[in-house]
């Protein structure tokens, strides 16, 4: 967007939502309490119920045990149309050697999938090469890994989180153990932050020589930050409509120019400059407001009468900066809940601009030990005040984590603003391992 626009009326703000000292702490009756916010590490150990089906020639019943496995990515910061390999680990198969035979090395062939979930959904299908350990007969399946790869098209928070996998063995027979999550989906085990690749910020700017003018004044408008030696346009604006009132100028080998608009339109509210053929919030600034004044003669016995609407700021507030999400008892753990402080979202600036309200969040650290920020999730609730010109959208439920999530939006549109309440329900999931004490982290929200 423009520097009116996006730039010089929309600033980027920080607040952030302290999550209390005595969040999580652990008493000396061992219960935990948890104000919100939290951030975790990549690729988390996650245990779920699978149910497992031995080979028929086995002869035994299926197998209702827990697998413990992981879900690694080599990027986490993707762009849409990125290609992303994650790696499938399963860590401790809930199934073992069905048979008193012992299986020699290198006869074991894995696949499974992966679920998304979050701004993309469906399922990866990853496979693992032909290579174990020896397995004992009736002994534990040792831990295996899978690959697959997935492309990005979305930009938000994916999850990840282990689905169904099999055992194939060929060893003598062509044998296979299939695994089924219990409960799908299975617990996120990673989350990747994906950035529309096709987007760049726009940093174009124009000002004005003169704010008003009468009807054929000429106002000088010049720019900075368009691309080097591309004709721009200059045009008036009356709302979100262009005027007949147009020019050119041409960007210097640093992107500025500086170029002469006549202003006819007594409808004028505006002037914008763009690149191409029409004006596109990408590759256009403005609208820098200019006031035509009406220098019509009052007739007889008549009295003229004005009044002006000057664009206001995109703004957030908050209703607290501190979450208790309870306790959760040592040793057992579980979910501890709660709910984000509402945030109030006003877009006074009248253009046509939209906007993202984001979050991110620390680990929660305490006495040695820490809680992973993956393992703190949300579910957003976004209200639009009766009036507003724009639609607030609610972010996607799922886990918040260290690199972020979108907590609500408004898109563009050729009409924008109003206020808007945001609110959040908050989990976080706490290892049953945690050492007693007080954990904390901070939450981050980012208005742009």
């Amino acid at each position: 967007m423009g520097s009116t626009s996006r730039r010089g009326v929309v600033r980027r703000r920080r607040l952030a939502v302290f999550l209390a000292a005595t969040a999580l702490a652990v008493t000396a009756q061992g219960a935990l309490t948890a104000p919100a916010g939290a951030a975790s590490p990549r690729a988390a150990d996650v245990d779920f119920a699978t149910h497992c089906v031995p080979p028929p020639i086995a002869g035994i019943p299926p197998i209702d045990g827990t697998t413990t496995a992981r879900i690694a990515v080599d990027n986490a910061t993707p762009k849409v149309g990125d290609t992303v390999t994650v790696t499938y680990t399963v860590v401790k198969p809930a199934a073992s050697n069905p048979t008193e035979l012992a299986l020699p090395a290198d006869i074991m062939t894995p696949t499974g999938k992966i679920t998304l979930g979050g701004a993309q959904t469906g399922d990866i299908t990853v496979a693992g090469p032909k290579k174990n350990d020896p397995v004992p007969g009736r002994g534990p399946f040792p831990s295996f890994s899978m690959t697959g790869t997935f492309t990005v098209t979305a930009p938000g928070a994916i999850t990840l989180s282990p689905g169904d996998y099999n055992i194939h063995t060929s060893y003598i027979l062509e044998l296979d153990t299939p695994c089924t999550v219990t409960n799908p989906p299975a617990p996120v085990s990673e989350t990747v932050t994906a950035t529309d690749g096709s987007s760049q910020p726009n940093t174009r700017a124009i000002s004005l020589g003169s704010v008003s003018g009468s009807p054929g004044a000429r106002v000088t408008v010049t720019g900075s930050d368009f691309t080097p030696g591309v004709r721009v346009t200059l045009a008036g604006r009356a709302g979100a409509a262009q005027t007949a009132d147009t020019a050119t100028a041409t960007a210097d080998g640093q992107g500025a120019f500086s170029g002469a608009l006549t202003v006819n339109d007594r409808a004028t509210t505006g002037v914008v400059a763009y690149e191409g053929d029409g004006w596109s919030d990408s590759k256009g600034a403005g609208p820098a407001a200019y006031v035509v004044i009406d220098d019509t003669p009052v007739p007889g016995n008549s009295q003229k009468i004005t009044a002006r609407v000057t664009a206001g700021t995109l703004s957030m507030s908050q209703a607290g900066d501190t979450v208790d999400l309870g306790s959760v008892e040592s040793g057992s753990g579980g979910t501890a809940d709660g709910d984000l402080r509402t945030v109030t979202v006003k877009d006074h600036r009248g253009g046509t601009a939209g906007w993202s309200l984001t979050g991110k969040v620390t680990d929660f650290t305490g006495p040695g030990a820490s809680i992973p920020a993956s393992q703190l999730s949300w579910t957003p609730a976004c209200a639009t005040e009766q009036g507003s010109a724009s639609t607030c959208r609610a972010g996607s439920a799922g886990p918040v984590g260290s690199a972020g999530a979108t907590l609500a939006s408004a898109p563009d549109g050729t009409r924008t603003g109003g206020e808007f309440t945001v609110d959040a329900r908050l989990s976080l999931k706490v290892p049953a391992s945690t050492p007693p004490g007080a954990y904390a982290g901070v939450l981050t929200l980012t208005l742009t």
